[in-house]
């Protein structure tokens, strides 16, 4: 199993959001210590604002904070917003071509094994991940750039 991009992509502006409790924080922020595209992350952030899970602010002094606390935001329920869907193999999707589809028995223990995974997921809060606010600095060689 892998998550997508957007999910990885979300849980690190929710941690970054996160580690700066009390103050708006900007897309300019992210896109200083983080290697995501402006538009992922334009995109990230609405979608997180339309659920409730971030609070924005428009305009010149605008930004993002949590819209709840990061102990009641669980990385589960993230998870259900970022992910397209949680087809693990192809009877999951509507394109289904599996000649054995009927008499199948590994749906059911892929089905277990989702279930147990977002059970993890759904155990664990914002607030379990956070980080420091200097854990999001590059190190010096990368603000730099290689040959500088």
């Amino acid at each position: 199993m892998r998550l997508t991009m957007m999910s990885d992509f979300a849980l690190r502006v929710l941690m970054f959001a996160a580690a700066h409790p009390g103050r708006l924080v900007t897309i300019s922020e992210i896109l200083a210590c983080q290697d995501i595209p402006r538009g992922h992350l334009m995109k990230i952030v609405g979608t997180l604002a339309g659920a409730g899970v971030l609070r924005t602010q428009r305009g010149r002094a605008g930004g993002f904070t949590l819209g709840r606390p990061a102990a009641e935001i669980r990385i589960g329920d993230v998870l259900r917003l970022t992910e397209p869907d949680f087809e693990m193999v192809e009877c999951f999707g509507a394109r289904n071509a599996c000649t054995i589809t009927g008499n199948c028995r590994l749906p059911e223990v892929v089905n277990a094994a989702l279930a147990a995974f977002m059970a993890v997921m759904d155990g664990h809060t914002l607030a379990d991940i956070v980080l420091q606010p200097r854990d999001f600095q590059r190190p010096p060689s990368e603000v730099q750039g290689p040959g500088t």
